[in-house]
């Protein structure tokens, strides 16, 4: 028993944490520093506690909880971009009067979600982590209570996934009903393309996952949330959900799925193929920054799913690499979003950009980097991103996929040339209130020297992904 608390000593310590936090907020007043930097040093603590345990697959409680190097890997990549997403945003919270003792901990209990949901080796414990984070998500999406579209998007959010949960556990149901285990290692062994009712339950699944990562169709809610929620929930949203959400289709490919892979590569393959056509062409006509971001996360989910489609470990790892530098790139461009600030408010359009290269060419030249690479522009670390997705869906001879998804990179290179135009060759309207917010600052240096070094040691971060599934 000593042994299985050790194996969760990660999970443990942050339910244990959030617990105390929980009641120190409660008690003392005032308490929103305090607890925002005591959720820090609980995040810190608890990447340091997974990089200290073994790595060697061990499953416990009757085969439903795994810890292995998979699970770690997404774990550590969940808890630092919530590390910056949090302090890159602090000073937003804080002059947009969002500073409630309960903003963090409800971060920490969304990531305490994730945690069951990639470790998880059993429907059960999959879904009880996927609600927790879940629920989590519904409050954050409509904290601001005073704003009508923050309370909008809660809304709509709660209502669509929702129902997405519904289909999500009617597959579930259907899969126990039809295999006779919620054990995703025997559900492997009983899953065949015969059992036509499990394959069926596996549509339900995928469109609950689907919702979860917003790939098309199932993407409805992500403009709306995006814009209506605010500036920090929408960088929450855009980068950590997605994390966990990749990985768990992943491992429904690679483990309970793997023996149906052409029921549902087919599907993978319509939705891939959807979300970045959408997401190109959707992009073009916004005028808002943060619903450019939201329809251009639905393109970039559909170069990820690409790996995935693929149905080899090479995709998976390529889907793997995709993601991680995707979270990079979306930290630095919400970030940049907390240093358009005059007279106290925050800008969101993209007209709002004009000219700034004039008064702030660091802030600029930042927008450059990163919008390049968000392009796929070589040799930055986006370039990189969707090279190992081509090459691993050329691999498997999925040609018509990869001509998709080379036409709608080009296609998505206008949109993000068009706000480098306005930032570069228009005529200049604002000045912003840029040195005020270092953590901000910090997290779009970290961002920009991380996609200018990357294709310095790009086999770094593709040696550690491959390690991944040598087990």
């Amino acid at each position: 028993m000593i042994n299985n608390l050790d194996i969760m000593l990660p999970e443990i310590f942050l339910s244990l944490s959030i617990f105390t936090i929980l009641m120190a907020g409660v008690f003392i007043k005032k308490s929103f520093n305090i607890i925002f930097n005591f959720s820090s040093i609980i995040i810190i603590t608890t990447i340091a506690i997974i990089l200290s345990s073994s790595h060697n697959e061990i499953k416990i409680f009757s085969d439903s909880f795994t810890r292995d190097a998979f699970s770690n890997y997404f774990k550590v990549l969940i808890l630092l971009s919530s590390l910056f997403v949090l302090n890159s945003s602090k000073n937003f919270i804080v002059e947009n009067k969002l500073d409630k003792f309960e903003y963090p901990i409800i971060i920490l209990l969304s990531i305490l979600g994730m945690f069951f949901m990639v470790s998880a080796n059993d429907l059960i414990l999959f879904y009880l982590g996927l609600e927790l984070q879940s629920l989590s998500l519904y409050i954050l999406a409509s904290i601001d209570r005073d704003n009508l579209r923050s309370t909008e998007s809660g809304i709509k959010y709660f209502v669509l996934s929702a129902l997405s949960s519904g289909l999500l556990l009617y597959g579930c149901s259907l899969l126990y009903g039809f295999t006779g285990s919620t054990n995703f290692d025997y559900i492997s062994d009983q899953l065949t393309k015969e059992n036509t009712g499990a394959v069926f339950a596996m549509v339900f699944i995928l469109v609950g996952l689907a919702f979860k990562v917003s790939a098309v169709p199932f993407h409805m809610w992500t403009p709306d949330v995006y814009e209506g929620a605010p500036t920090s929930i929408t960088s929450y949203f855009a980068v950590v959900p997605k994390v966990a959400g990749l990985a768990l289709l992943i491992k429904f490919m690679f483990i309970p799925f793997s023996n149906i892979l052409l029921e549902w590569q087919t599907i993978i393959i319509f939705i891939s193929i959807a979300s970045m056509i959408l997401g190109a062409v959707a992009a073009m006509v916004q005028k808002n920054f943060k619903r450019l971001l939201a329809y251009s996360s639905i393109g970039h989910i559909g170069y990820a799913l690409a790996g995935v489609a693929t149905g080899a470990i090479s995709g998976y790892q390529s889907a793997i690499v995709y993601i991680s530098i995707y979270v990079v790139m979306n930290i630095g461009a919400f970030s940049c979003l907390y240093l358009l600030k005059k007279d106290g408010q925050y800008k969101e359009n993209i007209s709002d950009l004009s000219g700034i290269s004039k008064k702030h060419p660091l802030l600029a030249i930042s927008f450059l980097i990163i919008l390049f690479s968000l392009a796929g522009v070589p040799p930055l670390g986006g370039f990189f991103a969707k090279f190992y997705v081509f090459v691993a869906v050329l691999e498997k001879e999925m040609y018509t996929l990869a001509i998709i998804g080379l036409l709608t990179t080009v296609m998505s290179a206008f949109y993000y040339l068009k706000i480098i135009k306005t930032i570069y060759f228009d005529d200049n309207i604002i000045t912003f209130d840029t040195g005020k917010n270092k953590n901000a600052q910090a997290s779009v240096f970290a961002s920009c020297t991380i996609l200018l070094t990357f294709f310095l040691y790009p086999s770094i971060l593709n040696n550690l992904v491959i390690s991944l599934f040598s087990n």
